[in-house]
This record gives C-alpha cells, sequence and structure tokens, in this order.
C-alpha cells in the first residue's frame, strides 16, 4: 500500500485509478484525534493509494479533493475534464 507524500501525486494516482474502472473504486475518509491524523484511501481492491496528513491546511485539499470525487461519482456519463479543471 503506497503512502503518497505528495498530495499532487496522491491526485493524479487516485484520479487516475478512478477513471480506469469507475464502479469498483471506494473512497475512505479516516481522523483519529489522538494522533491528530487524517487519512484519505482510494482502492478498487487491487491497487490502494494512501494519503495522511497532520497538517490543518491539508484539510481543505482534501475536502475539495474528495468533493470533485463524489460529483464524479454521481455524474450520469463520466467526465475526466471536471478533475482538471478544478
Amino acid at each position: 500500500m503506497p503512502h503518497f507524500q505528495a498530495w499532487e501525486e496522491f491526485t493524479r494516482a487516485a484520479e487516475k485509478l478512478y477513471l480506469a474502472d469507475p464502479m469498483k473504486v471506494r473512497v475512505v475518509l479516516k481522523y483519529r484525534h489522538c494522533d491528530g491524523n487524517l487519512c484519505i484511501k482510494v482502492t478498487d481492491d487491487v491497487a490502494c493509494l494512501l494519503y495522511r496528513t497532520d497538517q490543518a491546511q491539508d484539510v481543505k485539499k482534501i475536502e475539495k479533493f474528495h468533493s470533485q470525487l463524489m460529483r464524479l461519482m454521481v455524474a450520469k456519463e463520466s467526465r475526466s475534464a471536471t478533475m482538471e479543471t478544478d
């Protein structure tokens, strides 16, 4: 399970994983208060991508990316341009 250190690398890999097979991808957000860590995991049961942070400014980035993925997941047709323009 690769742990990404750079946010941009994680978002590119997660987007590519989602666009490869949208019906199998799951997104999990996990916050541990005792550690102060926020973790986002994107998986399709074959590949698992993980980004973990304890920085408060990263929460907005994760929130924005998560909402972009959710918009793609509920869209009627697959639109890769949505991720690239936002």
